[in-house]
């Protein structure tokens, strides 16, 4: 893989590396600006939850791609962003003023669930966050004065200066949103607080002996992911114009983690690789829930097999197709996948895809490889 070689700070992670990137960001800047009118209703939805998504990947990537700490709990982030949300509309608070808030508020929640990250690592840190995630969910089922319960909340349309968002208006306070939380992850990382953030990650015993204030950065870490997961919360209840306590459940964790490992932990671009990939999953899924019946029925004719077999066999793919487990497991082994196959997930095989481009025809097959990940215990 091809690497740049640093002689200053200030050509760490430039924001636009070479004139050829501030050429395609500008693309896609157009593209997204026009996608309203050239999309339909469903696709643009999809890409609203992509974008929702994405803000919750670059708050996870803060936290455990740049910072090392685990969380398995960010449901319960972008469930106190939400109900934030929901409460602030009820009392006539304007969107340019609790949107903020909302993330405020999420990332003050977010520093105290850092503060047990003080003495916690690894997998008690995560099932740290999961009890956190299960409070939470526990809290909105039973405050019944604030959040009605299992029964839920109706959000009114959000409105700005007086004037309703409709769906195209919705769709860019998203994009503006995602590109201001991208840029702001952006300048985080390229801070002196980013550095503090890889030290920490990548050994805390010698970040200590820098000076580094250890404690002080884990919080910081939590805070700023929390907030950041608050603010798509905010963006989520409006899009939803509903929200129950089932609605962040551990699944929807679950999903988020899954979000930086098929991305990639430590990128940002990984963040909205996820973020594409966990919304154009489901719709994939039903498809090829639809499509597998036939084809089997395509092949069993194919090879002329009695009628008997060929009913067998379709009952077969019926019960495997409509099982309720079926895309757990397939999400599960995607993950595992990713983990062995692809430990930088999809930006890093679009890193090396990039470098073999670059050197053709002179590229080797080495230079496809993934690097290996090495576990804190291993290094030297």
């Amino acid at each position: 893989m091809a690497h740049h070689v640093r002689t200053d700070y200030g050509d760490s992670d430039p924001l636009f590396p070479s004139k050829a990137a501030v050429f395609w960001y500008a693309v896609l800047i157009a593209g997204l600006i026009a996608a309203p009118y050239l999309l339909e209703s469903y696709y643009l939805s999809q890409l609203v939850f992509i974008m929702i998504y994405a803000i919750v990947g670059v708050a996870l990537n803060i936290l455990s791609g740049q910072a090392g700490q685990v969380s398995i709990g960010h449901a319960a982030f972008l469930a106190i962003g939400a109900y934030f949300t929901a409460v602030a509309q009820k009392y006539g608070l304007p969107l340019v003023l609790y949107l903020p808030l909302a993330g405020v508020f999420t990332g003050i929640a977010g520093y105290l669930v850092g503060l047990p990250a003080l003495r916690l690592h690894g997998i008690y840190l995560a099932i740290a966050t999961l009890a956190f995630a299960f409070i939470v969910e526990e809290i909105i089922a039973r405050w019944e004065s604030v959040t009605n319960g299992n029964e839920g909340l109706m959000l009114p349309p959000p409105s700005l200066f007086g004037l309703k968002l409709g769906t195209e208006g919705f769709y860019y306070l998203c994009l503006l949103v995602t590109v201001l939380v991208v840029l702001a992850a952006i300048n985080i990382i390229r801070s002196s607080t980013g550095r503090s953030f890889m030290a920490l990650r990548d050994s805390e015993t010698a970040a200590r002996s820098m000076g580094i204030d250890t404690a002080r950065y884990k919080t910081t870490a939590f805070a700023l992911s929390a907030g950041i997961t608050g603010i798509a919360g905010a963006l989520y209840a409006h899009k939803m114009s509903f929200i129950s306590p089932e609605m962040f459940s551990l699944s929807v964790s679950i999903d988020f983690v899954m979000i930086i490992i098929i991305g990639g932990l430590v990128s940002l671009r990984g963040a909205v690789f996820g973020a594409i990939f966990m919304i154009m999953a489901d719709p994939l899924l039903i498809i090829l829930k639809d499509q597998l019946p036939l084809w089997a029925d395509m092949v069993t004719h194919g090879l002329y097999l009695p009628d008997s077999v060929n009913q067998a066999v379709q009952a077969g793919v019926s019960r495997v197709v409509n099982a309720p487990g079926l895309k757990s497991l397939i999400f599960g082994i995607i993950i595992i996948v990713f983990i062995i196959y692809e430990p930088l997930g999809l930006d890093g095989r679009w890193q090396r895809v990039k470098a073999y481009f670059k050197q053709f025809p002179l590229a080797r097959q080495r230079s496809a490889r993934p690097p290996r990940m090495f576990l804190k215990s291993e290094r030297r």
